[in-house]
């Protein structure tokens, strides 16, 4: 079985505007990520389990925070997010590169052995 290329914790609005719009932009990243041969983070997905298991936002962060450290990259998606970019100072800060397309994440891994 062959192994991912890396992990990419995915960016993007969230609360800023249409929430299930947002949802789905970052799904369809996701989906071409894997596609690619890329594990990706989808923070997103939190919505589901916050319907279920309400926690305030700053938990929702905290939780956010800790996963990209663990990823090789982040990708971050077009449009206005507070929380994105408070995500790529977390990223900044742990020495975790940032993309601001696909194609960018492609370049970046392009070189490693298969």
């Amino acid at each position: 079985m062959k192994e991912f290329r890396a992990k990419v914790y995915i960016a993007g609005p969230f609360t800023t505007g249409d929430t299930r719009n947002n949802v789905r932009r970052a799904l369809l990243a996701a989906d071409q990520l894997l596609e690619r041969g890329f594990a990706p983070y989808v923070p997103h997905l939190n919505y589901f389990w916050n319907l279920a298991h309400h926690h305030p936002y700053e938990e929702w962060m905290r939780l956010d925070k800790e996963w990209i450290r663990t990823c090789d990259i982040v990708l971050r998606l077009s449009g206005e997010s507070p929380g994105a970019e408070e995500e790529l100072l977390v990223a900044a800060a742990h020495y975790v590169p940032v993309a601001y397309s696909m194609e960018e994440v492609e370049r970046r891994f392009s070189n490693e052995p298969s």
